[in-house]
């Protein structure tokens, strides 16, 4: 397979998300974490990024909450290329009705190379990594030739 290389600035824009019972971790690792943040563009699924803004008073761009879609939307925007990092502090041990949706961007993430944190430790790996501070090229597999060969298959 092909790949393609996609350039992170120095100035990445990061997705924030937590499920209910993980927001206070979250909320708790941003605040110890403000700084780096802060150097970085902040977006968020809507309860999570009224709580940081609130928190520690930096940005955020808000999207619906995830039950909402804003799992959705962040996902979209991982595919547009408009978020390069995701921080997802999720509950595996607590159903949630909108499962699909948590999958479906954790999915999304890794199809589109895009680094991802699930809990705490990895977290604070991912942001305290000097590559964080630079550009970084992302490798891509070359999706336009997997969509090109998908075009020319015969219907079974």
């Amino acid at each position: 397979m092909k790949y393609i290389g996609i350039k992170m600035p120095p100035r990445k824009n990061i997705a924030l998300v937590a499920h209910d019972n993980k927001k206070e971790d979250l909320l708790d690792w941003v605040r110890w974490n403000r700084l780096l943040l802060a150097q970085h563009n902040l977006h968020a699924s809507g309860t999570t990024g009224r709580l940081i803004e609130e928190l520690v008073g930096l940005p955020v761009q808000k999207l619906q909450s995830g039950p909402l879609g804003g799992d959705q939307q962040i996902g979209a925007k991982i595919a547009e290329g408009e978020i390069e990092f995701l921080i997802f502090f999720w509950d595996p041990l607590e159903p949630q009705p909108h499962d699909p949706d948590v999958k479906a961007l954790l999915r999304i993430a890794v199809v589109w190379n895009v680094p991802a944190a699930c809990n705490r430790a990895t977290a604070d790996f991912l942001i305290s990594s000097p590559l964080m501070r630079d550009e970084y090229e992302r490798r891509l597999p070359d999706y336009e030739a997997y969509l090109s060969r998908m075009e020319h298959q015969p219907l079974a």
